[in-house]
Protein backbone atom coordinates (compact mmCIF):
# COMPACT_ATOMS: atom_id res chain seq x y z
CA UNK A 1 0.00 0.00 0.00
CA UNK A 2 3.19 2.35 0.66
CA UNK A 3 3.30 2.60 -3.40
CA UNK A 4 0.02 3.72 -4.52
CA UNK A 5 -0.17 6.00 -1.35
CA UNK A 6 3.01 7.82 -2.25
CA UNK A 7 2.19 7.34 -6.08
CA UNK A 8 -1.08 9.06 -5.12
CA UNK A 9 0.68 12.37 -3.24
CA UNK A 10 3.05 12.63 -5.71
CA UNK A 11 0.07 13.07 -8.58
CA UNK A 12 -1.65 15.32 -6.15
CA UNK A 13 1.64 17.59 -6.01
CA UNK A 14 2.32 17.53 -9.26
CA UNK A 15 -1.64 18.63 -10.40
CA UNK A 16 -1.43 22.03 -7.96
CA UNK A 17 0.87 22.59 -10.55
CA UNK A 18 -0.59 21.25 -13.46
CA UNK A 19 -3.59 22.90 -12.77
CA UNK A 20 -1.85 26.22 -12.04
CA UNK A 21 -0.15 26.03 -15.33
CA UNK A 22 -3.30 25.43 -17.07
CA UNK A 23 -5.59 27.88 -15.57
CA UNK A 24 -3.95 30.52 -13.43
CA UNK A 25 -2.87 32.79 -16.31
CA UNK A 26 -6.83 33.14 -17.20
CA UNK A 27 -7.13 35.39 -13.71
CA UNK A 28 -3.87 36.51 -13.12
CA UNK A 29 -2.07 37.56 -16.93
CA UNK A 30 -5.42 37.97 -18.89
CA UNK A 31 -4.02 41.73 -19.27
CA UNK A 32 -0.81 40.01 -20.63
CA UNK A 33 -0.13 38.04 -24.08
CA UNK A 34 -0.81 35.01 -25.15
CA UNK A 35 3.15 34.14 -25.26
CA UNK A 36 4.17 35.70 -22.25
CA UNK A 37 1.15 33.66 -20.10
CA UNK A 38 2.49 30.44 -22.19
CA UNK A 39 6.02 30.86 -21.34
CA UNK A 40 5.00 31.62 -17.45
CA UNK A 41 2.66 28.28 -17.75
CA UNK A 42 5.82 26.21 -19.37
CA UNK A 43 7.67 27.13 -16.47
CA UNK A 44 5.16 25.82 -13.94
CA UNK A 45 4.44 22.78 -15.95
CA UNK A 46 7.88 22.16 -15.77
CA UNK A 47 7.93 21.52 -11.89
CA UNK A 48 4.41 19.14 -12.55
CA UNK A 49 6.97 17.57 -15.16
CA UNK A 50 9.78 17.28 -12.41
CA UNK A 51 6.94 15.37 -9.75
CA UNK A 52 4.93 14.11 -12.47
CA UNK A 53 7.02 11.34 -14.42
CA UNK A 54 9.06 10.12 -10.91
CA UNK A 55 5.02 9.37 -9.90
CA UNK A 56 4.09 7.53 -13.07
CA UNK A 57 7.38 5.78 -13.04
CA UNK A 58 6.41 4.30 -9.28
CA UNK A 59 3.27 4.35 -9.80
CA UNK A 60 3.58 1.94 -12.56
CA UNK A 61 5.62 -0.56 -10.37
CA UNK A 62 2.42 -1.47 -8.46
CA UNK A 63 -0.38 -0.41 -10.45
CA UNK A 64 -1.34 -1.11 -13.96
CA UNK A 65 -1.77 1.80 -16.74
CA UNK A 66 -5.41 1.89 -16.60
CA UNK A 67 -5.45 2.14 -12.36
CA UNK A 68 -2.62 4.64 -13.01
CA UNK A 69 -4.54 6.66 -15.23
CA UNK A 70 -7.47 6.82 -13.35
CA UNK A 71 -5.84 7.95 -10.28
CA UNK A 72 -4.40 10.57 -11.83
CA UNK A 73 -8.04 12.00 -12.91
CA UNK A 74 -9.65 11.30 -9.94
CA UNK A 75 -6.49 13.71 -8.26
CA UNK A 76 -6.23 16.13 -10.74
CA UNK A 77 -9.89 16.70 -10.63
CA UNK A 78 -9.84 16.54 -6.77
CA UNK A 79 -7.04 19.55 -7.07
CA UNK A 80 -9.36 21.06 -9.65
CA UNK A 81 -12.46 21.64 -8.08
CA UNK A 82 -11.01 23.73 -5.05
CA UNK A 83 -9.16 25.57 -7.52
CA UNK A 84 -12.19 26.58 -9.31
CA UNK A 85 -14.25 27.43 -6.30
CA UNK A 86 -11.60 29.67 -4.14
CA UNK A 87 -8.91 30.68 -6.70
CA UNK A 88 -11.27 31.23 -9.78
CA UNK A 89 -14.12 31.80 -7.60
CA UNK A 90 -16.51 29.50 -9.38
CA UNK A 91 -19.56 29.02 -8.68
CA UNK A 92 -20.05 25.48 -6.64
CA UNK A 93 -22.70 23.65 -8.83
CA UNK A 94 -24.61 20.64 -8.41
CA UNK A 95 -23.20 18.92 -11.54
CA UNK A 96 -19.86 18.62 -9.70
CA UNK A 97 -21.60 15.73 -7.29
CA UNK A 98 -22.55 13.54 -10.14
CA UNK A 99 -19.36 14.00 -11.71
CA UNK A 100 -17.88 12.83 -9.15
CA UNK A 101 -19.87 9.94 -9.00
CA UNK A 102 -19.07 9.16 -11.76
CA UNK A 103 -15.39 9.23 -10.96
CA UNK A 104 -16.38 6.75 -7.99
CA UNK A 105 -17.79 4.72 -10.42
CA UNK A 106 -14.53 4.60 -13.06
CA UNK A 107 -12.70 4.00 -9.57
CA UNK A 108 -14.58 1.25 -8.92
CA UNK A 109 -14.38 -0.23 -12.09
CA UNK A 110 -11.03 0.04 -12.75
CA UNK A 111 -9.66 -1.45 -9.20
CA UNK A 112 -12.06 -4.52 -8.39
CA UNK A 113 -10.17 -7.06 -9.79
Amino acid sequence: MRIPLLTALLLTASNVFMTFAWYAHLKELNQRPWYIAALISWGIALFEYLIQVPANRLGYTALSLPQLKIMQEVIALAVFAPFCLFYMNQPLKLDYLWAALCLLGAVYFIFRS
